[in-house]
């Protein structure tokens, strides 16, 4: 089955539209603390760009910087925002990037699907190459530890990772070993208050939490 018809099967028009006010909130709420409006970012495996359309809108005069969507799937040119580059590409070979060109790149739900680690090492070394010193690398993956037995629900899961899965040339800034719930149509929290108020409240993912985030920064340059 190809990708488009993959997630198309998998997630309704109305289920899309739950998920863009979603992560239009938890970027306003959350992930924005870790991106500005003039940052060049890349969502890599961005899927229905909800990440990347969302992230650090600019207020007022303040510039956008570029904003870049990669994935294999030909339809996240159709919901890319106007002001999003998107590339069809695998996320192994992203040479259309310069080196040092980033402030910072997002990966969700995205290693899980990755067949090989070596692809997975390949693909974080492609990330530290194209972000400038001390860039970001932000990542939201679901915690195997929390789920032994729903991550092998989904036919293409094949790596399972914890939050301890991480290192090489990063620098760990931060790791939540429980942020959000496995799934948006599983326990999390659809009205948007609720939505903004589970966002500062870390002891509710103590309770939910399925997915880990990580933030990591990268501490020095691509040795060849």
């Amino acid at each position: 089955m190809k990708l488009n018809e993959l997630y198309a099967n998998r997630f309704d028009k109305k289920t899309w539209e739950k998920r863009n006010n979603l992560w239009r909130i938890l970027c306003e709420e959350f992930f924005n603390r870790y991106v500005k409006p003039s940052d060049d970012v890349l969502d890599l495996a961005a899927g229905y760009c909800d990440f990347i359309n969302n992230i650090a809108a600019p207020k007022d005069s303040t510039p956008r910087g570029r904003r870049i969507a990669v994935d294999l799937n030909p339809d996240v040119k159709a919901h890319a925002a106007p002001f999003v580059e998107v590339h069809n590409a695998p996320a192994q070979s992203l040479g259309f990037l310069d080196d040092a060109s980033l402030d910072a790149v997002f990966v969700s739900n995205f290693f899980e699907h990755v067949r090989e680690k070596d692809d997975i090492i390949t693909i974080l070394n492609e990330c530290l190459r194209v972000l400038r010193e001390g860039g970001k690398l932000l990542i939201l993956q679901p915690n195997i530890k929390y789920l032994p037995g729903e991550y092998w629900d989904f036919f293409d899961h094949y790596t399972p990772l914890t939050e301890k899965s991480m290192g090489g040339y990063y620098i760990l800034r931060e790791v939540v070993k429980k942020f959000l719930p496995y799934t948006t149509q599983s326990r999390f929290p659809q009205f948007g208050i609720l939505i903004k108020l589970y966002c500062h409240m870390p002891f509710a993912w103590k309770i939910l939490g399925k997915q880990m985030f990580i933030l990591a920064e990268k501490k020095g340059e691509v040795k060849s």
